[in-house]
């Protein structure tokens, strides 16, 4: 079925570029005609580039997880009430951004700050290509201001953390050792601490494994509290927990790949990826030296110039 949508999406795009190409030919001849002007001539052919420009962007997804929705997840650094403010900033970031895709989220863990901000969010983003353009996202985001929560003003650093998997599906066959299961129940509340539940309906999701690497004893922390259902909570638990369990083969053959193929660059998932220097009004993806001075637009959403240069540079090391 997946398949399916794909090649009926890659239909889509081409009829899209026709129409678009038609449109710049029609109005390059009334140019002539002297029946339109020379500006409707460039806007339909900046239109026509755009569509191409975001054809050849989605030609770079080429990878099976990469048309998944994606399990994202921002977790608050050391610094207190500064880190866990920024944290919220960087939802606020990524739920603007999937609204302008069109896609569908929804919050399965909210836990509040202590005085402002949240220490961990974790959303479900589904959309096709959803994982595909935010696996970009990998890594610690730092931010340089002045605090609002500093008496004295100081300019200050803050960091936080986000963490990208593909949310898998039941088409996706991942082996989980049901006897590593084991699970908490707890009372939640909403966005804010609104609407606590007076019943346990929260449940928290322990998975231990044995590292097929190393032999260690590892363990997976999962925390739902999305639906007012017990049952429900459970379901979507365990659909997270195969999402990160799918995320770890994948990195296991990208590992083994780059022994193999030693001459790639290597992407560091977990450093420090971009910085956002508010005072100096930059901000800069260190692996790709893409910089905008627009950081009110980017705190809006829109991030895509930074996912099209992720992908330019480390898309066809992925494939």
């Amino acid at each position: 079925m997946r398949k399916v949508k794909e090649l009926k999406s890659w239909i889509g795009y081409y009829d899209a570029i026709d129409t678009a190409a038609e449109e710049v030919k029609l109005a390059f001849e009334y140019c002539k005609e002297g029946i339109s002007t020379e500006e409707e001539v460039d806007e339909a052919y900046a239109h026509a580039i755009r569509l191409i420009e975001e054809v050849e962007l989605k030609n770079m997804l080429r990878s099976e997880e990469d048309h998944f929705g994606a399990v994202l997840k921002v977790n608050a650094g050391a610094g207190g009430t500064e880190s866990q403010d920024w944290a919220s900033m960087l939802v606020r970031m990524y739920q603007r951004w999937a609204d302008k895709q069109g896609y569908q989220v929804t919050i399965t863990n909210w836990q509040d700050g202590d005085e402002a901000g949240i220490k961990t969010v974790t959303m479900q983003v589904e959309g096709n290509l959803a994982y595909g353009f935010l696996k970009s996202e990998n890594g610690v985001h730092r931010l340089v201001r002045v605090s609002p929560y500093n008496a004295q003003g100081k300019r200050m650093t803050s960091f936080a953390s986000v963490f990208v998997v593909p949310l898998v599906d039941d088409s996706i066959e991942i082996e989980i050792n049901a006897a590593g299961i084991s699970w908490d129940t707890f009372r939640s509340g909403g966005a804010g601490g609104q609407n606590v539940n007076k019943v346990e309906t929260g449940v928290r999701l322990h998975y231990k494994y044995k590292d097929p690497e190393t032999g260690e004893d590892k363990e997976i922390v999962i925390e739902n509290t999305e639906s007012r259902t017990q049952y429900d909570n459970r379901e979507n638990a365990m659909r997270l927990l195969r999402s990160q369990l799918y995320e770890m083969e994948l990195q296991r053959r990208r590992a083994a790949e780059a022994k193999v193929e030693a001459g790639k660059k290597k992407i560091e998932w977990g450093s420090q990826i971009r910085s956002y220097v508010f005072d100096d009004r930059r901000v800069k993806d260190h692996r790709t030296n893409y910089q905008t001075s627009n950081v009110n637009a980017v705190m809006d959403g829109d991030i895509d110039d930074f996912i099209k240069a992720y992908l330019m540079e480390f898309a066809g090391e992925e494939a």
